[in-house]
């Protein structure tokens, strides 16, 4: 089977969008000076993007750490022909990769963005209503 990572343009959107959902969360400091109405846009651009982001890296995570158990790659990879050092460096980066709590970093912040999105569209569209 042929191993291949996400089309390359879908990777530059996801390293754009990572960039821009981060400015958004920082100039919100600046925007509280000037409007309420622009830091609520630079707020869901970025918790929006955010979601996004990290939803893209937990699906690129579980699936490493998948296809890493799934072939019993740390088992096999000693039978070839590389040297000790190089098996233990190969087996710490699989080990690394498999157990790091990255993926369950990516599941918390995707949650929460989540609950706080729906939070404030709720009490967006409330305002909206009561007028």
């Amino acid at each position: 089977m042929k191993y291949h990572t996400s089309n390359k343009y879908y990777r530059w959107l996801i390293f754009f969008i990572g960039i821009i959902t981060t400015l958004a969360y920082r100039i919100i400091i600046i925007l509280n000076y000037y409007s309420s109405l622009l830091v609520a846009i630079s707020w869901y651009i970025g918790t929006i993007g955010f979601i996004w982001y990290f939803a893209h890296r937990y699906r690129v995570q579980n699936h490493y750490a998948n296809l890493i158990a799934d072939k019993k790659l740390p088992e096999k990879i000693c039978e070839n022909k590389l040297t000790k050092d190089d098996c233990d460096a190969l087996l710490y980066i699989l080990r690394s990769i498999s157990s790091s709590k990255a993926k369950w970093n990516s599941i918390a912040i995707f949650i929460l963005s989540a609950a706080a999105l729906a939070y404030a569209v709720a009490v967006d569209v409330i305002k909206l209503i009561d007028g």
